[in-house]
């Protein structure tokens, strides 16, 4: 189950479900997508062992609804489940599962929540619930066309719950949130057990992503009230769970996730595909490779860079990705700051890279700039190929890093810029960093092993087993600490 991914889009997450793939010929794979308007293309060729594709459009035009309720949603579930989206408390949260099981009984019979949720009656009890709590609120009081945007996004989240559940031994959602209703209707429906892969922390992209959208606060509270409960419930219902790094399995405790059924599986990358690279470019280069979007906080890159550029007139940067269709306006953002920094001859967007190792070819070294992320490919790639990064302290970077490169904090565009700087002016330092970056990952980093830890979880789920907890092993990358680090 993939959300925004998989086969519909680049990105690490896509690269990681194609290798998984892939990598496990003995398994058939049905590859259940939500997408937001089912008008997008699939960019991936898919392996011969995904024996179907079923996406789930959360926009636009919702199921067909298989039969017309005379009432809807029952008066007491429609409330309860309101209810508990605006309460916070660990009660509240036991509930949520629960409550959202009977929504899904619901939606199998009638194939749709769309009437009830649209409906006056909602609408009413939302804003109803709303002003039983903030009486006198400081804020600017809910509305009532709040109260119907809210319902709004309420009924396209939860539009995977009105399919009818895929089939499968193994229901494995490769994100939490949204992505993981499939799965959970598969459980309920057919008894698949869940297995729950984490890349970044789902419920803290969403503050982030939310800090920025045009609702008012009442609209905000609600949704995430509702991603809170729904992340939760994904920790308490999987049989299994497999954040990409130890920074994602202390959010996943804190949320309520059982350690003992928590399994650290690192990203891996081939090592054939990226050999060590020799030479370097004449001008000295930063290269960025990714998905140009406000997560990847290109703004700081540039803004360093220009700094960078101040010191080093004949520096370069270059950067490698596109936008995700929608997200155009961000790379326009990017382009205009670029110009009114002065830096838009020397730092230029070269969109995606067919041969992502050429990316790599073309920088000095690698910088990566986020404010959020998983166990990041762009990284460990370019430490198997040998290449010195900075990278900011997001998630699992210094998981991946260790030792190996300089570590900044994230939105410091000045300490990002003194790490590069370092860099580039010494040579020595790039080769000695850059050696043990590939070392590092040639260690910790590779596809085999994250295909064999997956193929003995897979085994044992699948045929309805536990999985034995897994004795931490000693070495592992996750007790190093980047003793390079900047600020």
């Amino acid at each position: 189950m993939t959300e925004g991914t998989y086969p519909f889009a680049f990105g690490g997450v896509s690269v990681w479900c194609d290798q998984l793939i892939r990598g496990m010929p003995g398994y058939d794979f049905h590859v259940v997508a939500l997408v937001a308007t089912s008008a997008e293309v699939a960019v991936w060729a898919l392996p011969d062992n995904v024996r179907s594709t079923v996406t789930m459009p959360l926009w636009g035009p919702g199921p067909a609804p298989a039969a017309r309720g005379r009432g809807g949603l029952p008066p007491r579930l429609l409330r309860q489940f309101i209810e508990i989206m605006l309460d916070s408390s660990a009660a509240a949260q036991r509930r949520f599962g629960a409550m959202l099981g009977e929504l899904h009984e619901y939606a199998s019979r009638h194939g749709e929540l769309s009437t009830s949720l649209a409906s006056d009656r909602a609408v009413r009890v939302l804003a109803e619930a709303w002003r039983d709590r903030w009486p006198r609120a400081q804020q600017p009081a809910p509305t009532l066309h709040d109260a119907v945007t809210a319902l709004q996004l309420l009924d396209h989240s939860l539009r995977p719950l009105c399919y009818p559940p895929v089939r499968a031994d193994l229901g494995h959602a490769v994100t939490n949130g949204l992505g993981l209703l499939p799965a959970l209707a598969a459980k309920w429906q057919h008894g698949a057990p869940v297995l729950l892969t984490e890349h970044g922390v789902y419920l803290r992209e969403q503050y982030l992503q939310n800090r920025k959208s045009p609702y008012r606060w009442p609209v905000k509270a609600f949704y995430l009230g509702f991603m809170r409960h729904l992340c939760a419930t994904g920790y308490q219902e999987a049989a299994a769970i497999t954040p990409g790094n130890i920074y994602n399995r202390r959010w996943e405790e804190r949320l309520g996730a059982e350690p003992a059924r928590i399994r650290t599986v690192y990203n891996g990358v081939d090592p054939s595909c990226f050999p060590a690279l020799t030479g370097e470019p004449a001008a000295p280069t930063i290269s960025w490779v990714g998905r140009i979007d406000p997560i990847k906080d290109l703004e700081t890159l540039l803004r360093a860079f220009a700094l960078v550029h101040k010191d080093m007139p004949g520096a370069r940067l270059r950067m490698f990705g596109a936008a995700p269709a929608g997200g155009e306006s961000y790379l326009q953002r990017c382009q205009a700051l670029a110009a009114s920094l002065g830096v838009a001859g020397a730092a230029t967007f070269e969109g995606r890279v067919e041969n992502i190792r050429d990316a790599y070819q073309a920088g000095t070294i690698v910088v990566l700039c986020s404010v959020s992320e998983g166990f990041p490919y762009s990284l460990i790639e370019a430490m198997t190929c040998g290449r010195a990064c900075v990278a900011t302290d997001v998630g699992g970077v210094t998981e991946a890093v260790g030792d190996t490169g300089l570590v900044v904090p994230p939105r410091s565009p000045d300490l990002l810029a003194r790490a590069c700087h370092t860099l580039l002016r010494d040579s020595a330092l790039r080769q000695r960093l850059g050696s043990a970056a590939r070392a590092r990952a040639l260690e910790y980093f590779t596809v085999d092993e994250a295909i064999n830890t997956f193929d003995e979880i897979y085994h044992f789920l699948g045929s309805g087993r536990p999985l034995p907890t897994a004795p931490a092993r000693p070495g592992t990358p996750s007790g190093s600490t980047p003793q390079q680090a900047i600020g």
